[in-house]
């Protein structure tokens, strides 16, 4: 950590600042007691429509070619539950919820002319995996009050109680999308389920292909709880530094303070990048490994 007037403050920790450790402070915090990192390829994951126009219907039947353009998680579902005759482990089941956009390619006739139309779609995969992660043993509950000046406190409530039980967190990078195909309705490889056209009497075209997709996922699956710990402490966090104000009179030299902006002007290289090589080469061959 730096110093600042014989100060400890935010930064790296040096054999000197180790002396300066003031007392010992309890605090309630989340400790993670197990995690663990995965890469998943995810192949040949179903892409369900919730609702199709017809004109979308007719690109997905009719396309010679689909692109997967991007993907994104927007939701995971998670399910812990003790695993019997192993103390303190617990199975959780994992659920990735994850939206893909998706480019149809048909040929189209306008004019007398062969063109090819590009149709954007909306869809979504899910993907499920279970990991037994260690979560110890034992659980309370923790009630808390918030305090009211000259009234009475607001007690416990479903906000403000907690338990120490162990609970799941999920961190996701976002997914990598790598290729994206179709298949006809009478060649299926999964089930029966149909979700394109929503529920009730449908008109109109029906879809007669579906879409596969495959990706690429990290995540890192931690389970924690929330328990008193005892940490070192050297001081109050004091701010070392002045906020500069950005007024009309001083907006030039604010503006002067600014870096002139050499890599929007002139794009790094792949060499300019620490690791982008060794990079590219991993991802290279996790896409064999995905066709393969």
């Amino acid at each position: 950590m730096g110093q600042d007037n014989d100060r400890v403050v935010s930064g790296l920790i040096s054999e000197r600042d180790l002396s300066r450790i003031r007392e010992a402070v309890g605090v309630h915090a989340e400790k993670i007691y197990d995690s663990c990192k995965d890469r998943d390829c995810i192949e040949n994951a179903r892409v369900y429509f919730e609702r199709l126009t017809d004109a979308e219907v007719r690109a997905i039947n009719d396309s010679f070619n689909v692109k997967i353009r991007t993907a994104e998680v927007n939701d995971v579902i998670t399910d812990i539950e003790a695993v019997p005759f192993k103390r303190g482990f617990y199975a959780v089941d994992v659920k990735f919820i994850i939206a893909v956009t998706l480019d149809f390619f048909t040929r189209i006739t306008m004019g007398g002319r062969e063109r090819i139309q590009i149709t954007t779609v909306e869809g979504n995969i899910s993907y499920d995996k279970k990991i037994i992660l260690f979560g110890s043993e034992g659980g309370v509950k923790i009630f808390k009050s918030l305090y009211k000046p000259r009234a009475l406190d607001i007690q416990s409530n479903a906000e403000l109680q907690q338990s120490n039980l162990p609970f799941c967190k999920i961190e996701v990078a976002e997914p990598i999308p790598l290729t994206a195909r179709t298949r006809s309705c009478l060649d299926k490889q999964d089930d029966d389920r149909e979700m394109e056209r929503g529920p009730g009497p449908q008109s109109g075209p029906v879809l007669t292909r579906r879409v596969y997709v495959t990706v690429g996922l990290f995540s890192i699956v931690s389970l924690a709880r929330v328990v008193p710990l005892l940490i070192p402490a050297f001081d109050f966090s004091y701010p070392h530094k002045h906020c500069p104000a950005g007024t009309d009179d001083n907006a030039c030299e604010l503006f002067d303070t600014f870096d002139f902006p050499y890599d929007e002007f002139y794009p790094p290289q792949k060499f300019d990048f620490p690791g982008a090589t060794d990079q590219e080469r991993l991802l290279l061959e996790d896409v064999n490994e995905c066709e393969d």
